[in-house]
C-alpha cells in the first residue's frame, strides 16, 4: 500500500502544470514525496494499528471497572472525560502546527538544495557566510515552529498525567470509605486500583497515537495537495491534419495582474526557420513555451493545424512541438536511456544517428561503457556540454516537425556550439525551428526574426529587411559585431 502511495505522488507530480512545479521550490517538492511520505509511513505501520489495540484495551477496561464497582469506577471515567476536553482541543490545533513544521522543513531542503547546486557561484562570488546564515535563519524558523507543536504537546501530556494520578488517590479514598461500610470488599478495592494501573497504559498509548496520527494526517493532507492541483489543459479527441503553427492574441501572466506577454500574434510557415531575440526579460522565453505548449495561454490560442495544443494530449503534443532549454537534466541510467526517454524502443541504431547528429558520438564511444555507461548521481559526471548534447539528441529522436530552441547551446562554447548548429542543419530542414538566443549570428541565419521587447513584437522581418529599417534590431546588430 505505501509502494502504492509512493508511487501515486510520483504520478501526481509529474501531472502537476509545469507553471505549478516551477513555481513550487525543489526543497517543497523533495519534502513532500521524501518526509511527508515517510511521516504517512509511520502513521500506517505503527501509529494506525496502536490506535486500535489502544481503543479496544481502553473499552474493556472501562467495561471491566464498571462490571466491578461502578462506584470504584466512577472517578477514572469522570477524570478521563474531562482529559477528553484537552485531547479534543489539542487536535483541533495540532494540524495547523504540523501543517507549518512541514512547510518549514520544505523551506530548510530549498535553502540546502540551491546552496549546493549553486557552490560554485557561492564560491566564486564569497556568498559562504551569506547562504550559511540564511540555513540558520530557516532552522531558526523551524525550531520555532516545533516550539509551539512542543508547547501544544506539554499542555496535553500534563493533563493527561493529572488525569491518570488523580484517580488513584481518589479511587483509594473512596474506596476505603465504601470498604468500611461494607459497600464493596477489599478484592473490588484491589481489582479497581489493578483496572486504574491497566487503563493508565493503553490510554497513554492511545493520546501518543493520536499524536503521531496527526502528524500522519499532516503529512498526507499536504500530499494529497499535489493530486488536487487542477490541470491546465484538457485533451481533446481532434487530431491536427497539418502543420503550421499559429498563435493568436497571445497574454500570460506568472503572477495575476501582471502579465508578461500583451497579446501577440504570429503565424509560423511550415519548414521555415524564426529566431526571436530581444533583451533579457523581454518575454522571449515565455513566449517559446506557449508556443510549445508547456504553458496554456491567460488569453488567447495556440493552434496546430487548428488544434489547440492544449487539447493536444501529452504524447501527441510532443510528436507535434518540443522544447529544448538552456535548462537540461541528466536523468540516472545509461546513456542509451537517457536518449530515449524521447522515443521509448527507438533502437541502438537510432540512438546512434542522433548522438551523432549533434556530434556527441565520439565521446560516447569513449566513455567506459560506451551506450551502457551509467550516468546521474554519483556515476559517470558530464560536462554542462555534453549533458546539452545528450538534451538535443533526444530532442531528434522525438523527431517532432517543429523545434523551439531556447537558448539550447548556451552552455556550450561559441566555436562549439556553431559547429554544433551547423551540424544540426541537415536535420532541421523542412521543419518549422523557432530558436531564442542572444547570439545574433543565429539570427542572422534565420529566414524571418521577431524582436520582442516588453512582451511585445516590435519587428518582425529578414535580417536584411530588419537592418534596412535601422530599429532595434539593427541597434542589436550593430551592439553585437561591435
Amino acid at each position: 500500500m505505501l509502494a502504492e502511495a509512493r508511487e501515486h505522488i510520483i504520478r501526481a507530480v509529474l501531472r502537476l502544470p509545469l507553471g505549478k512545479v516551477e513555481a513550487a521550490s525543489t526543497g517543497d517538492l523533495v519534502t513532500r514525496v521524501t518526509r511527508d511520505v515517510g511521516a504517512m509511513s509511520r502513521a500506517v505501520r505503527w501509529a494506525l494499528p496502536e490506535f486500535i489495540i489502544g481503543v479496544i484495551t481502553v473499552l474493556l477496561t472501562c467495561v471491566a471497572m464498571i462490571l466491578n464497582s461502578w462506584a470504584l469506577a466512577l472517578p477514572t471515567l469522570l477524570t478521563a472525560s474531562l482529559s477528553l476536553w484537552q485531547v479534543r482541543r489539542y487536535l483541533q490545533q495540532a494540524p495547523a502546527a504540523y501543517l507549518l513544521e512541514g512547510a518549514t522543513y520544505s523551506r530548510i531542503n530549498s535553502t540546502l538544495t540551491e546552496t549546493v547546486e549553486g557552490v560554485r557561484t557561492v564560491e566564486a562570488y564569497g556568498l559562504q557566510e551569506r547562504r550559511r546564515q540564511a540555513a540558520v535563519d530557516d532552522i531558526e524558523v523551524s525550531s520555532q515552529a516545533e516550539r509551539y507543536g512542543l508547547f501544544l504537546r506539554n499542555i496535553l501530556f500534563a493533563v493527561m498525567d493529572m488525569a491518570f494520578s488523580i484517580p488513584r488517590v481518589i479511587t483509594l479514598a473512596v474506596g476505603a470509605v465504601l470498604y468500611t461500610r461494607g459497600v464493596v470488599t477489599l478484592g473490588q478495592l484491589t481489582a479497581a486500583m489493578l483496572y486504574i494501573e491497566t487503563f493508565h497504559g493503553p490510554f497513554d498509548r492511545l493520546v501518543g497515537t493520536i499524536d503521531e496520527l496527526q502528524v500522519g494526517i499532516a503529512s498526507t493532507t499536504r500530499l494529497l495537495g499535489i493530486a488536487e492541483v487542477p490541470p491546465d489543459r484538457e485533451a481533446g479527441d481532434r487530431e491536427p491534419r497539418r502543420s503550421e503553427l499559429v498563435g493568436r492574441g497571445l497574454r500570460y501572466a506568472y503572477r495575476e495582474g501582471q502579465d508578461v506577454l500583451h497579446g501577440i500574434d504570429l503565424d509560423l510557415v511550415p519548414g521555415e526557420r524564426l529566431a526571436i531575440v530581444g533583451p533579457s526579460g523581454s518575454g522571449k522565453s515565455t513566449l517559446g513555451r506557449l508556443l510549445s505548449g508547456i504553458h496554456a495561454p491567460r488569453t488567447g490560442s495556440v493552434r496546430v493545424g487548428g488544434v489547440d495544443l492544449v487539447e493536444l494530449p501529452l504524447e501527441r503534443l510532443r510528436r507535434e512541438v518540443a522544447l529544448v532549454t538552456q535548462e537540461h537534466h541528466v536523468f540516472r541510467g545509461s546513456v542509451r536511456d537517457n536518449v530515449e526517454l524521447a522515443r521509448e524502443g527507438s533502437g541502438e541504431d537510432a540512438v546512434w544517428g542522433a548522438l551523432a547528429t549533434v556530434d556527441a558520438d565520439a565521446w560516447v564511444r569513449a566513455l567506459p561503457r560506451g551506450l551502457d555507461t551509467v550516468l546521474g548521481s554519483g556515476n559517470h559526471p558530464l560536462t554542462p556540454a555534453q549533458a546539452q548534447q545528450v538534451a538535443l539528441a533526444r530532442l531528434i529522436l522525438a523527431d517532432p516537425h517543429t523545434l523551439v530552441l531556447d537558448e539550447a547551446t548556451s552552455l556550450i562554447d561559441p566555436r562549439t556550439a556553431r559547429h554544433l548548429e551547423g551540424s544540426m542543419s541537415a536535420l532541421l530542414t523542412n521543419r518549422t525551428v523557432v530558436a531564442i538566443a542572444h547570439r545574433l549570428h543565429t539570427a542572422h541565419d534565420a529566414d524571418r526574426i521577431a524582436v520582442v521587447q516588453d512582451g511585445r513584437i516590435v519587428e518582425l522581418g529578414s535580417h536584411e529587411e530588419l537592418i534596412a529599417a535601422g530599429g532595434e534590431y539593427a541597434a542589436l546588430w550593430q551592439a553585437w559585431t561591435s
